[in-house]
């Protein structure tokens, strides 16, 4: 949160308060969660991963129980889908989060309150705020209530399938030999690399390039444009 006075800062905070549905017995629990590790030695890592472990057992217990006939995999990617740093990035966007976060000088600088991944951290170390004030029923409540839209308009788990496995899936449905990836080339500077990943069926005889911030990426991106070409040629 920029410089602001007690009283100012203290009347943010109860808004923030009011939108998550619960009130701090102890103020300076939430006052660590908002408090990135550029500002103070008292910071929210802990509290990020306190609520990283409730929040992954909420939504996997609210999953179970929507989706009795769901296999193991489809919860999983369910709820990889549901926690992941994108989907927190958004539900710190909608409670302007970013706005109360209390940031070192260096990183207000570079506009880092709105990097996606601090904002997801922030709600993570909010719930495990939330669980040290008022125990674990107070904390399932407001991550029900903040995943109250998420969890009603489930996408289908095959829609989240990543492409190596959407690829594979493809070919064995043909009987098909499986894919191999290989790693053509890397650039850049350590700290910003780019991975030219090439994935190469035997059968039907083709290869594909894709490239990412990372060999994963990468291999996931060419399994991406490989399945686009098949499909085409299928079609």
């Amino acid at each position: 949160m920029p410089d602001v006075d007690p009283a100012q800062r203290a009347a943010v905070r109860a808004a923030f308060e009011d939108r998550i549905g619960h009130r701090f017995t102890d103020r300076s629990l939430l006052a660590r969660a908002l408090t990135h590790r550029s500002a103070a030695a008292n910071h929210n890592e802990r509290l990020e991963f306190l609520g990283d472990g409730v929040l992954n057992f909420v939504i996997a217990a609210a999953l179970f129980e929507a989706q009795p006939q769901a296999p193991e995999g489809d919860l999983s990617r369910l709820r990889a889908a549901l926690v992941r740093e994108k989907t927190l990035a958004a539900i710190a966007d909608e409670l302007n989060l970013s706005d109360l976060l209390v940031m070192g000088p260096g990183e207000q600088q570079t506009g880092s309150r709105r990097r996606a991944s601090i904002g997801a951290d922030a709600v993570e170390a909010v719930l495990g705020a939330i669980y040290c004030d008022a125990g674990f029923e107070a904390t399932k409540t407001v991550i029900l209530s903040l995943y109250a839209d998420r969890l009603r308009d489930l996408p289908s788990a095959a829609s989240l399938k990543d492409a190596k496995t959407q690829l594979q899936e493809w070919l064995q449905a043909r009987g098909l030999p499986r894919p191999e990836y290989d790693v053509v080339s890397v650039s850049g500077a350590d700290h910003a690399q780019t991975f030219i990943a090439r994935c190469r069926l035997q059968a039907p005889e083709r290869a594909v390039d894709g490239q990412g911030a990372g060999r994963r990426k990468a291999e996931q991106d060419a399994a991406r444009q490989m399945l686009a070409v098949l499909t085409r040629t299928d079609s």
